[in-house]
């Protein structure tokens, strides 16, 4: 039901600013709105089936891992942490298996790896989902935390920002300085939304596998760390796309290698899946192209310039800095599109330079927070849930949390850029 009232309040506010600029002499104003609605169902439909592909392909390798017993090898390894925060998963499903993949995905920046990957947890989720048509406790936890993905390395944003360097004539200029502001925004991000459907659903977070989970996490970001800061940004965009290729690659042949030794005919295991992964593709058109539409009508109106405005008057008047305020389209883009918020980044980093403190928070912003409404549209969508619950609610508390921890961590390590 959330997102049933959202959807409606995107299309009614944006009717309502558009005739109140339609009455102040903006005679043009309903023709981009039509304008932008028929490009955005057609980006719809193109994101759509360009994901026909992709899913065809990993629900065909899911499809062989499951049958050769490694997706429940995955679950075994994730069991202690998992039961904690999904006791209604039962010990050795597949659900956990395929979870943990899409969170490894997300991990490493593989969004083409993690989308379908998420789908199929999705799936999984739904068949031992007693109500069908409403979001069950662990589709809930797990969407959100899905939104809330941490990403330990941001690098589209670092090749956006070597590229502008490179444009705006800086010499000396380390793109990946963000690393690990982002990082941090990020596991805050994560961690908040965690805690947010923890408290929904009273789940104790006072367990030892997940202060295991959060120790070992910082501890990966601090290897991380260590061992990315000694190369060049050139360098670091390279070994990390040699390292997420190589996971991702090394999982394909296990599944592989262990469908043959376990006599699987791995081909037609494989097209089975693919079938799945096709039809899901398919079914997702009209959820996304709902949640498009939506929201180009709310951006087309000048809504979102509405909000900014009004929070940079209300920071103003309590005598707070307003350094931030033009960056917070790009936060409050990223709940609705990822592109479109790195439309926004860019646009800050050439109004105000990529060395800038704008540039600086634009892009912690568009590395450690998500789209959450295109997610909760297309994630639910594919199982035709229609009752939501506090699933957008728990999103957009960690995207906020995310946000305000941005800027935060923006101030306190970029603050001299101003």
């Amino acid at each position: 039901m959330a997102l049933n009232y959202v959807w409606l309040a995107f299309f009614l506010i944006a009717f309502l600013v558009a005739l109140i600029r339609l009455f102040m002499g903006d005679t043009q104003i309903f023709s981009q709105i039509m304008t932008g609605i028929f490009d955005s169902a057609r980006t719809g439909f193109d994101i759509s089936i360009g994901l026909v592909g992709m899913m065809t392909l990993w629900l065909g390798i899911m499809k062989i891992g499951e049958r050769a017993g490694m997706i429940q090898v995955f679950s075994r390894a994730v069991a202690p942490f998992f039961r904690k925060l999904f006791p209604s998963i039962p010990p050795g499903h597949p659900a956990n298996g395929s979870i943990m993949m899409n969170f490894s995905a997300n991990m490493l920046g593989l969004d083409n790896a993690a989308t379908p990957l998420g789908l199929k947890a999705m799936k999984e989720l739904q068949e031992i989902n007693p109500e069908k048509e409403t979001a069950s406790n662990a589709q809930i936890m797990f969407l959100v935390l899905n939104t809330a993905g941490i990403t330990l390395i941001p690098t589209s944003v670092i090749a956006i920002r070597q590229s502008m360097a490179i444009e705006q004539g800086l010499t000396g200029f380390n793109p990946a300085d963000i690393f690990l502001p982002t990082l941090i925004g990020t596991f805050v991000s994560f961690v908040s939304g965690m805690i947010a459907v923890a408290v929904y659903q009273r789940i104790n977070l006072f367990r030892g596998p997940i202060f295991a989970f959060v120790g070992g996490f910082c501890a990966i970001m601090a290897i991380l760390f260590l061992w990315l800061r000694q190369y060049s940004p050139e360098d670091m965009a390279l070994y990390i796309g040699l390292l997420g290729s190589l996971i991702i690659f090394s999982i394909i042949i296990s599944f592989l290698v262990m469908g043959l030794i376990r006599r699987i005919n791995v081909y037609e295991a494989f097209i089975e899946g693919a079938k799945d992964g096709f039809q899901t593709a398919i079914t997702i058109i009209p959820y996304l192209i709902a949640i498009l539409v939506a929201i180009s009508a709310f951006r087309t109106t000048g809504c979102m310039d509405y909000i900014v405005n009004g929070i940079g008057y209300f920071v103003a008047a309590m005598g707070l800095d307003t350094a931030f305020v033009p960056v917070l389209p790009v936060g409050l883009m990223k709940t609705l599109s990822g592109g479109g918020a790195r439309g926004l980044m860019v646009d800050v980093m050439k109004e105000y330079g990529v060395d800038s403190f704008q540039g600086y928070l634009a892009s912690i912003i568009q590395g450690s927070t998500e789209t959450t409404f295109y997610v909760l549209a297309v994630y639910f969508g594919s199982v035709n849930i229609k009752k939501t619950r506090y699933a957008l609610t728990c999103g957009l508390i960690a995207d906020l949390v995310g946000l305000v921890a941005a800027i935060i961590i923006a101030y306190l390590t970029f603050a001299g850029s101003r």
